[in-house]
């Protein structure tokens, strides 16, 4: 069997399994088990594949066939041009949640020696890409889960790593809590967020790669999908030095509400922010310097 057949095989049984993107999710999947980049692999196409590439890509393929996402059988995920490790214990980065990176970096740019939290940081990818594009000085991420810290952890080292902190002058703290729970005494001048934010009653209905293999915990925003929202606008002021700024992802049709919740708990200068695609997917809040509070 060629390397040709081998991929077409590969991609009839994943289309046959109902993947959308089977034929591009069979190649990612025979490039990583030949080692080859999608140049070389073209042109050995014709080339015979090896009785040991043809097991080891099968297993795979049938992997990916019984709908575990790509990401957690190749075991990264790239986010913010930086290879994330992810497991089954993180939500998987996606490219929607580049749009809150970007706009906290435009933010920020002019600015340096600032402390930046994230909550529900999961595999580390928000902290972690701020702490590598950005100009903070300290950055504490935090999440209830001890797994989802050690994948965080794994790629801090990975990606940022004491020689980095130490030539751009960062502290990077990984914190387990439940929110703000463990942040005591605490004052940042950026947090950030992207919560749980489906709505439970939506959870059963999204695809298996996401209901069955990503971490409920890091999805169900319970009855309407609001109630980390709710938290994090209530509590966070205490937490934001006067004039410091509140990021939160959202889902495309969570910005009216969103906002409410903070105009409410007396944030200022509210804005929806949308994604590529023109949806809804960030809200950006100040809280109010002394003297200016609604």
């Amino acid at each position: 069997m060629t390397i040709r057949q081998l991929l077409t095989l590969g991609s009839q049984r994943l289309l046959e399994a109902g993947v959308t993107e089977g034929e591009l999710d069979a190649r990612y999947l025979l490039q990583e088990e030949a080692k080859l980049s999608a140049a070389i692999l073209l042109t050995k196409m014709d080339q015979e594949a090896g009785d040991a590439l043809k097991e080891r890509y099968l297993e795979q393929i049938e992997k990916r066939a019984n709908r575990i996402p790509l990401q957690h059988i190749i075991g990264n995920q790239e986010f913010m041009g930086l290879e994330f490790l992810v497991s089954s214990d993180v939500l998987i980065p996606r490219q929607d949640t580049e749009t809150l990176v970007e706009r906290i970096l435009a933010d920020e740019a002019s600015k340096s020696g600032g402390r930046l939290l994230d909550l529900c940081t999961g595999s580390g990818c928000i902290a972690i890409s701020l702490g590598v594009l950005g100009n903070f000085s300290e950055i504490v991420a935090s999440d209830i889960s001890r797994a989802a810290l050690e994948v965080a952890k794994a790629n801090e080292k990975r990606l940022l790593g004491e020689e980095k902190m130490q030539e751009k002058g960062l502290k990077f703290a990984l914190i387990e809590s439940d929110l703000l729970e463990a942040i005591k005494g605490e004052s940042f001048d950026v947090i950030v967020s992207n919560p749980p934010y489906i709505p439970s009653s939506v959870i059963e209905g999204l695809e298996p790669e996401v209901r069955d293999h990503e971490p409920r915990l890091a999805l169900d925003g319970e009855a309407d999908g609001l109630s980390f929202y709710r938290r994090i606008a209530r509590e966070s002021g205490r937490y934001l030095k006067p004039g410091g700024r509140l990021y939160l992802e959202i889902g495309w049709d969570q910005g009216r509400a969103v906002s409410s919740l903070l105009a409410e708990a007396g944030f200022a200068e509210i804005e929806v922010i949308k994604d590529i695609p023109g949806q809804d997917r960030v809200v950006a809040a100040v809280w109010p310097r002394e003297g200016t509070h609604v």
